[in-house]
């Protein structure tokens, strides 16, 4: 894990490598210090030599700015160096994201990445900026152990007691709080979770009043972190008394020593002040080492997080051929079977159809029938678990994904528009494409109308998802977007949806007169977009029930029938009242 988070140091490496060796040059004056202190007093003080006195006193000074000036070059360069690494990591993650296919993200939920590229993140660059500033305790450490020995090898004795004791406290410390830490992130992320669905949903939350169940949700994913963090505190809480029951009992025991060695006359003042200097330093870098160790069982929880997300193998992955170039717009499925890897039921089984290019195919079906499912393996959005998908006469798994796509337009059944303005969002489609090009998209998709309509035309702001546009408009607008692409296959999932039987039918006749050679595969829920297609696929259940055109269907499937006569017969209806 520590190699895979490390490559995003990069350009930092410098920066990395400095900040440790300028604390290490701070600790070295911190430990020369005390030994200043010491022959100040012994040979200055005590012997009321002012010379002495005067040129210790500068030297102390000149160690206390120097070591001043290395602390403040250490802080500049962890610093600098924790925010690249940060900043490297979530454009890592970030980047490892937009690679996935829909079977990975369908592993994560959308809460969960969001929590992973922030607060997992920001746990990760404490911590590391804690690791370029932690040799400072080892090196203060060992310096100061090394001076206290020199000084008295007998008192000093007493750290070599205190330091096992301290050392294994910590580490029982930690092993009780890491699985509790892991526990709490995961409440961050369905935390998260509801935060969002609230957010995305509100119109739904506010038109059900559902605000109390809601706030209800909210208030518990909260309580459970708040719980998880308290007992983690809790037990964190230790190391404050572990650290002072050990500093206080050995000040107490070199004091005690210490004044009977004076007294004794083998030991001088000087060197009992120096050697409680050096029991501080040495206790206050076991301190320094207990909060290490309290960020490294915070921060691991997140790495494995972190590593889970880089670690994640793409499942579409280009073919081995390669191939760049999409021949025409036929499409063929070969005995298809699909299913779900997180759900693990089939979705899809026995698929056999062949569609020519320029044919414009409608395809039925009541809900879990396996509509979406069956277009999505065209772009290869899924990969079948069984048989194959055959696009311009070749298998998918053998093209180059982004060749294919691009050859492939797909309005989804979730619109999904972007902040920004409506051409920016339709240039999403040919980020090239003219503002001629735009609206003539935008008039055979229906679109260009109320475009018009607004003040700013298209240079309209379209709010975040696009809250500001009706259902219709957004599904008009995201239909132009794909147009703009020039695809040889054009998929439509339920897209028109939300726009009346007119537009509808004006949307289908400008697809037969502009893009003939367009090969168009529709997924409605009325009869009346699909009627006058080539040929209606009827599923059912994951199968295709029945194949044909309208006249056909009409004849010898009871299923199309009943939905065909249902829908005429509220038709019917809705006309009479």
């Amino acid at each position: 894990m520590i190699k895979k988070i490390a490559g995003s140091v990069r350009q930092y490496k410098k920066d990395t490598l400095l900040a440790p060796a300028f604390v290490t040059m701070e600790a070295v004056m911190e430990v020369v210090i005390p030994l200043l202190m010491a022959y100040l007093i012994d040979n200055g003080i005590e012997a009321g030599d002012m010379g002495v006195i005067w040129k210790t006193g500068l030297a102390l000074a000149a160690a206390t700015l120097v070591s001043l000036a290395f602390g403040f070059l250490a802080g500049h360069s962890a610093a600098k160096a924790s925010a690249g690494f940060a900043a490297n990591l979530r454009q890592d993650m970030y980047h490892k994201v937009q690679g996935y296919s829909f079977g990975n993200i369908d592993k994560f939920s959308t809460g969960s990445i969001v929590t992973r590229l922030t607060t997992d993140v920001t746990n990760l660059q404490n911590a590391f900026q804690m690791v370029t500033r932690s040799v400072r305790a080892p090196a203060m450490l060992v310096f100061s152990l090394v001076m206290a020995f020199y000084l008295n090898p007998s008192l000093s004795v007493i750290f070599l007691i205190a330091i096992p004791i301290l050392g294994a406290g910590l580490l029982f410390i930690a092993s009780k709080a890491h699985p509790v830490f892991e526990r709490m992130f995961r409440r961050y992320d369905r935390l998260n979770i509801v935060v969002q669905e609230n957010l995305r949903g509100i119109r739904a939350v506010k038109a059900f009043v559902r605000e109390d169940h809601e706030t209800e949700k909210f208030t518990k994913a909260s309580e459970d972190i708040r719980r998880d963090s308290a007992l983690a505190e809790k037990i964190l809480a230790f190391n404050s008394p572990l650290m002072q029951f050990c500093m206080y009992s050995c000040i107490l025991l070199i004091s005690w020593f210490g004044a009977k060695l004076i007294v004794g006359g083998s030991m001088t003042t000087g060197q009992l002040m120096s050697l409680l200097s050096y029991a501080s330093q040495i206790l206050m870098s076991l301190m320094m080492l207990s909060m290490f160790f309290v960020m490294i069982t915070m921060s691991r929880a997140s790495m494995q997080r972190i590593c889970e997300l880089l670690d994640e193998e793409n499942e579409i992955k280009d073919g081995q051929k390669n191939i760049q170039q999409v021949k025409d717009g036929s499409v063929r499925f070969e005995n298809v079977e699909f299913r779900y890897q997180k759900e693990g039921r089939v979705c899809l089984s026995e698929i056999d159809l062949e569609i020519k290019p320029g044919e414009t195919v409608g395809i039925l079906g009541g809900t879990g029938s396996g509509k979406s499912s069956l277009v999505q393996l065209i772009p290869r959005l899924y990969d079948c678990t069984g048989g194959r998908v055959l696009v311009g006469g070749e298998d998918v798994r053998d093209y180059n994904v982004k060749a294919l796509r691009e050859e492939v337009a797909m309005v989804l059944q979730k619109n999904e528009l972007f902040s920004g303005t409506i051409k920016e969002n339709l240039r999403w489609g040919n980020e090239n494409a003219t503002d001629e090009e735009l609206m003539h998209a935008c008039a055979l998709a229906q679109a260009d109308g109320f475009i018009r309509e607004f003040p700013e035309g298209y240079d309209t702001y379209i709010e975040q998802g696009g809250s500001n546009v009706s259902g219709g408009q957004k599904q008009r607008l995201c239909i132009a977007r794909a147009l703009l692409k020039k695809p040889k296959i054009l998929i439509l999932d339920d897209s028109t949806s939300a726009v009346d039987t007119r537009t509808d039918a004006l949307i289908r006749q400008a697809f037969r007169q502009e893009i003939p050679g367009t090969t168009k595969i529709i997924i409605a829920q009325r009869v009346a977009s699909v009627q006058d297609a080539d040929q209606i696929i009827v599923l059912e259940g994951g199968r295709v029930a029945d194949v044909g055109s309208h006249e056909e269907l009409m004849e010898k499937s009871d299923i199309y029938r009943e939905v065909y006569e249902s829908q005429q017969k509220g038709g019917d209806e809705n006309g009479a009242a």
